[in-house]
C-alpha cells in the first residue's frame, strides 16, 4: 500500500458527498485534509450555506460513531464530557459518558457556549483523551471534531480564544453557490432529500490506515524552507501581532502532504503549500486591533507574505 491509498479513499467519500452537496469542491477537499491529517475542522459562514449538512453528510459517509452537540450558553462541561452519577439502588457512583465519546463529533455553533464549556474540547482535540474528576479516559480512534460557527452574529456568542482556534487544523468558509449550483440544488431537493439515501463509503480502519500514509508523501528540503519562510514572515508583518507558531508550521506541512495526495501525487509542490496556507494559517494569526474587524484582513496579510517570497523552482518529482 502506498500514498495513493489516500487518493482512492478520498475519491470514494467525495463521490458519496456529491450526491447531496452541490459544488463546494474546495470546502470538501479541506474537510478531507483535516480528516486524513488527524486534525479537526472549523466551518465558518453565514446561516443556510450548508455547514451542518456537509458535516453530517461526511459523518454518514463514514462507518464511524457520530454525535452532534448543539452548543448553547447554558451548556455545561458535563453535558459534553459526561458525569459520575449516583445510583441510589447500588449506593455507588457510576460514570455516564457524554457525547464526546464518539469518533465523529459535530460541535454545532460552538461559539454560543461559554469559554468554560468550550475548554472541555481542548484536551480532547489535542491529546485524544478527556480527564473527568481526576480520571483520564482515552477517546475512540479516529477522533474527528467538526465545529461550525456564524461569523456575522455576535449577540449571545463567545469568540473562540486563540488556544482553541489553534487546535483546529484549518478553517473552512463555505461561500454562496453559483446560479447554476443553486438551480441544481433546487432540482435535487425538490422531491426528496438525498441525504436519507447516503450509505457509508469508508470504514474506521480505512481512515486510520490512510492517516498513517501521510509520512510517505515526499517533501523536499527546499519546500520545507519555503514553508518555514512563510511562517516566519508572519511574525514580522506590520499588521500581525502574533504570527504562526511551530505547531502551525507542522499543521501546514501535514495539510500540504494530504492535499497533494488528494490530487493523486506522492510529492508536495509549492502550489500545495500555497493552497493550504490560507485555511491552515489565517485563523492562527492575531492581528492589530485597528484591522482585526476588517473582513479578510488575515487572508490579505498572508497573500502579501506569499507574494513576497520566491517560489522554489526545482523539479520536485525528479529529485525524489
Amino acid at each position: 500500500m502506498d500514498a495513493t491509498y489516500i487518493y482512492e479513499a478520498a475519491k470514494r467519500i467525495k463521490d458519496n458527498i456529491s450526491r447531496v452537496i452541490v459544488g463546494k469542491e474546495q470546502a470538501i477537499d479541506c474537510l478531507l485534509v483535516a480528516l486524513f491529517a488527524s486534525g479537526h475542522a472549523l466551518l465558518e459562514d453565514v446561516p443556510g450555506t450548508g455547514k451542518t449538512l456537509l458535516a453530517k453528510t461526511l459523518a454518514k459517509s463514514l462507518d464511524c460513531s457520530f454525535k452532534r452537540i448543539q452548543f448553547t450558553p447554558d451548556l455545561l462541561p458535563s453535558d459534553i464530557g459526561g458525569i459520575h452519577a449516583y445510583n441510589p439502588k447500588t449506593g455507588e457512583f457510576s460514570f455516564r459518558p457524554g457525547p464526546v465519546f464518539t469518533q465523529i463529533l459535530l460541535a454545532d455553533e460552538i461559539n454560543r457556549a461559554t469559554p468554560r464549556t468550550q475548554s472541555v474540547l481542548l484536551e480532547c482535540m489535542e491529546e485524544r483523551q478527556i480527564t473527568i474528576d481526576g480520571e483520564t479516559f482515552p477517546l475512540k480512534q479516529p477522533f474527528f471534531v467538526i465545529a461550525t460557527q456564524n461569523p456575522v452574529e455576535s449577540h449571545g456568542t463567545f469568540p473562540l480564544p486563540e488556544a482553541q482556534l489553534d487546535r483546529f487544523l484549518l478553517k473552512i468558509r463555505m461561500g454562496y453557490p453559483s446560479t447554476e449550483e443553486s438551480l441544481t440544488m433546487l432540482k435535487r431537493f425538490k422531491e426528496k432529500n438525498p441525504f436519507a439515501e447516503i450509505a457509508p463509503a469508508l470504514h474506521a480502519t480505512d481512515i486510520i490506515r490512510a492517516q498513517a500514509e501521510v509520512a510517505r508523501i515526499f517533501v523536499s528540503d527546499d519546500l520545507l524552507r519555503y514553508l518555514l519562510t512563510i511562517a516566519e514572515k508572519t511574525r514580522s508583518h506590520r499588521d500581525i501581532v502574533l504570527g504562526v507558531s511551530p505547531r502551525g508550521s507542522q499543521a501546514l506541512l501535514k495539510a500540504a502532504q494530504i492535499f497533494a495526495a488528494l490530487k493523486g501525487r506522492e510529492f508536495v509542490t509549492p502550489d500545495d503549500i500555497v493552497a493550504m496556507a490560507e485555511p491552515v494559517l489565517a485563523h492562527r494569526l492575531v492581528l492589530k486591533p485597528e484591522i482585526r474587524l476588517k473582513d479578510g484582513a488575515a487572508e490579505n496579510a498572508l497573500r502579501q507574505i506569499i507574494d513576497s517570497i520566491p517560489v522554489p523552482t526545482e523539479q520536485i518529482a525528479a529529485d525524489r
